[in-house]
């Protein structure tokens, strides 16, 4: 009966590693007969497990979704990273999914070996986080969001704007974009004829959905630079270009991605589109990147610098 067991953990393992597998190789695999593998297979199946089998030359065995969540075999790397997973879940935006993934974890690390324990343990002692600090979204409203953008369906909504104002919308959803600090939805408005970004912490979604629509590309090809582009500079009293004269790889690594978008400009050199609301705060973040750089726009802010380089040349 153990080796049966040992057996069945095995043949599991195999299953859940690779799309498909022909019985004659889980056989040689397991050292067993073709019609033990069938035999183990269905053993599988009475414990809840979905395992599908076709005949035939491309013919053999898949592990499939089922009606139940079964318990799964993880390796050493499969079970870290959905441990460090779990652990910014539980400090993420999404609201409501922090308890779960607590619970989520405590099983996990309770089966874990001690190794692997040791590393988790390590890794949360060696890192902070900064999430949190932005507002929440139900889980419900991003999957909502998610399958309309899946099965390409207009998205209706109520949206409350930066002023307070609510408003009902009608979009075609595009994506979700997640900058670590708040979640966004792009997507096209009809209605006014253009890409418009919308805070999903302010989405309440409608039913049903709205019809099918074509997806359409998104603005530059990118729906993460657009979005960071446009909250990076929407929300603020001055729209500002800095040329860096440094790759851009470099700078990436210095600013993060929720300071704006960047983009490459010729050889060794990169723009950051952002903004601000004060001269002096943009002036200290940029003597921090620690890179040579062109101030493109705006005008108040090449003034700024010259007044303040002629009171320091002074000093």
């Amino acid at each position: 009966m153990l080796e049966t067991s040992v057996r069945l953990l095995r043949l599991l393992a195999l299953l859940q590693s690779r799309p498909q597998w022909a019985g004659a190789d889980l056989a040689d695999r397991l050292g067993v007969t073709t019609r033990t593998v069938r035999n183990d297979v269905e053993r599988l199946r009475i414990l809840g497990y979905q395992v599908r089998s076709s005949t035939g030359t491309t013919g053999g065995y898949q592990l499939g979704a089922g009606s139940a969540m079964p318990p799964l075999l993880l390796d050493d790397e499969e079970a870290v990273a959905v441990a460090a997973g779990l652990r910014v879940a539980a400090t993420g935006g999404i609201t409501g999914i922090e308890e779960t993934s607590l619970r989520a974890l405590a099983k996990l690390e309770q089966t874990m070996p001690a190794r692997l324990r040791h590393r988790i343990d390590a890794l949360r002692a060696a890192t902070v986080s900064a999430a949190g600090r932005g507002p929440t979204v139900d889980a419900g409203v991003l999957t909502a969001v998610a399958g309309s953008i899946s099965s390409r369906e207009q998205l209706r909504f109520d949206y409350v704007g930066r002023d307070g104002s609510a408003s009902a919308r009608q979009v075609e959803p595009h994506r979700l974009v997640y900058t670590g600090l708040r979640w966004y939805l792009l997507a096209w408005d009809g209605s006014r004829g253009d890409w418009r970004t919308f805070r999903a912490d302010r989405i309440r979604p409608r039913t049903p959905n709205g019809p099918r629509f074509t997806p359409r590309e998104a603005p530059g090809g990118d729906a993460l630079a657009h979005v960071l582009r446009g909250v990076s500079t929407a929300a603020w009293r001055y729209r500002v270009l800095i040329r860096f004269h440094a790759p851009l790889e470099t700078i990436a690594e210095r600013v993060g991605a929720s300071a704006g978008a960047l983009t490459p400009d010729g050889d060794g050199h990169c723009v950051l589109e952002t903004g601000t609301d004060v001269l002096s705060d943009l002036v200290t973040y940029l003597a921090r990147v620690g890179e040579d750089f062109t101030v493109v726009e705006p005008g108040e802010l090449k003034d700024y610098l010259r007044r303040l380089g002629a009171r320091f040349g002074a000093a």
